[in-house]
């Protein structure tokens, strides 16, 4: 009984903090596709090069999977989900497009001196334009 006191709240601190870590997983993975989804659409032509009405639908069905973005969320523009394309130039002087998704993820659980409040996410995809 008195192994089993001690333990016990050592397993439930794991168990927590593996659910936290694998929300944390999946939003990250989930933002990093979308990113490059979202840069690939761009990079098709220079005519969308900067299209972030395109990349935005891009992205928010590529994270429709994500408990604050679901169905509630329909723009682009305001946390928990921003996204910007641009036209650039490339490091090899070619016309390239760069989309940044900056995603604001649920409160985890706090875990002290690891993991406390919200994540944010910040990802940022550039490509070369297809001429």
């Amino acid at each position: 009984m008195v192994e089993l006191t001690l333990l016990v709240p050592w397993c439930l601190f794991m168990f927590v903090f593996v659910i936290d870590m694998g929300f944390y997983e999946y939003s990250l993975i989930s933002v990093e596709n979308a990113t490059r989804i979202a840069a690939e659409y761009t990079s098709q032509s220079s005519s969308v090069a900067a299209d972030a009405t395109g990349a935005c639908t891009r992205v928010l069905a590529e994270l429709s999977g994500l408990p604050n973005i679901g169905s509630t969320v329909t723009g682009c523009a305001a946390s928990p989900l921003i996204v910007t394309a641009s036209s650039v130039t490339g490091t090899d002087g070619n016309p390239a497009t760069s989309v940044t998704v900056a995603y604001q993820g649920l409160s985890m659980i706090p875990i002290p001196g690891l993991m406390q409040g919200r994540l944010y996410f910040n990802r940022t995809a550039q490509m070369r334009v297809s001429q």
